[in-house]
């Protein structure tokens, strides 16, 4: 069995957290299954199957309302700032996680492989081999570079720990790398995907002569911290212009790609996609639409599709027209964004 889990049972016994072990039971015999243990998989998901004892209707109903009240913190504890003891991150459990995206099939196949290493990581460690677990995604605003640390997040079934920079950086000597070091602790006690989004806040080059002072002892820290890091989850970077990040940190990534803009055929596929829930009027010129929005960002064709679908629900129709699309986009004001190629 995988020590992450054992150390994750263990851990939820000395909380008594039946709602972790309820969690990590179905992963065990997974776990087991994946290694050949069909007997014993077999065995361990038959007692789950079995018809649980029930406790009196006072101490379910406790059960109930603590968990309500605090349906996330028994999977994870979120560390906090060491001044004002602000939470350092933000944390999305799988089940609410964006994670449709359209995608170039070689930038798929990049997210795909990741996943399936992931998925594969007992099998690769018989080998001697290990799952890329650092990425670093970019390429320019509204591509889809956060949305893509949620796909991960989702595909491979972890919780999501956005870091919030606004509370990590201190202007109190060394307060901003310790905020830091606590993130990478907390990734390493329980999996889930650390994301660094804009990392270029902190990372920057470290050949500049203005990042001085805390600035430089963050991007050591992290050039530290990225050299060792050895957390059962995924941590993914984000950066709009990969340039600003020093080489240094740029080889510690396992993985490094663009998550380009949509071109033509991934336009169309979004407003298909973003309009599916709706009724659409005939006739509708989808290619001339993705004309229109060519060289957009893929969060900007997503918006023009929503606003047209709401001017529709607005106007009491009930399907969608051409001429909402094109009025939506018209307002995006497309020729102001910066196009490629």
């Amino acid at each position: 069995m995988d020590s992450d889990i054992i150390k994750r049972v263990v851990r939820a016994i000395a909380e008594r957290s039946q709602g972790d072990l309820d969690r990590l039971a179905p992963r065990i015999v997974d776990a087991e299954r994946r290694v050949g243990h069909n007997k014993l998989a077999e065995q361990l998901d038959a007692i789950l199957k079995q018809p649980r004892p029930r406790t009196n209707g006072g101490n379910a109903l406790a059960t109930v309302a603590e968990r309500a009240a605090t349906p996330e913190r028994n999977l994870f504890e979120l560390p906090l700032s060491r001044r004002h003891g602000d939470s350092l991150a933000t944390l999305i459990p799988p089940e609410r996680l964006d994670h449709h995206m359209v995608l170039p099939r070689e930038t798929e196949e990049r997210f795909a492989r990741i996943e399936s290493e992931f998925a594969a990581r007992d099998r690769l460690g018989t080998f001697g081999l290990k799952p890329r677990k650092t990425v670093l995604l970019y390429g320019p605003p509204g591509c889809g570079k956060s949305l893509g640390a949620k796909r991960i997040a989702w595909n491979v079934g972890l919780p999501l720990m956005k870091v919030r920079f606004d509370a990590l950086i201190s202007s109190y000597f060394g307060e901003s790398a310790a905020n830091l070091r606590s993130l990478f602790v907390a990734a390493k006690e329980r999996p889930c995907v650390l994301l660094l989004d804009e990392c270029d806040f902190i990372a920057r080059s470290r050949v500049t002569n203005k990042d001085i002072g805390e600035a430089s002892r963050i991007v050591n820290t992290l050039l530290q911290l990225m050299e060792e890091y050895d957390a059962p989850g995924i941590l993914v970077a984000t950066t709009n212009i990969e340039t600003s990040l020093g080489s240094a940190l740029f080889r510690r990534f396992d993985d490094v790609f663009m998550v380009p803009p949509p071109g033509h055929a991934q336009i169309e596929e979004l407003l298909r996609m973003t309009l599916c829930a709706v009724s659409v009027s005939e006739p509708f010129d989808w290619s001339a639409l993705a004309d229109k929005l060519r060289g957009a960002p893929a969060a900007m064709v997503v918006k023009a599709a929503r606003d047209a679908a709401k001017a529709a629900v607005l106007q009491n129709r009930r399907t969608v027209t051409e001429a909402n699309v094109r009025e939506a986009v018209a307002e995006l004001h497309i020729n102001e964004v910066p196009r490629r190629g």
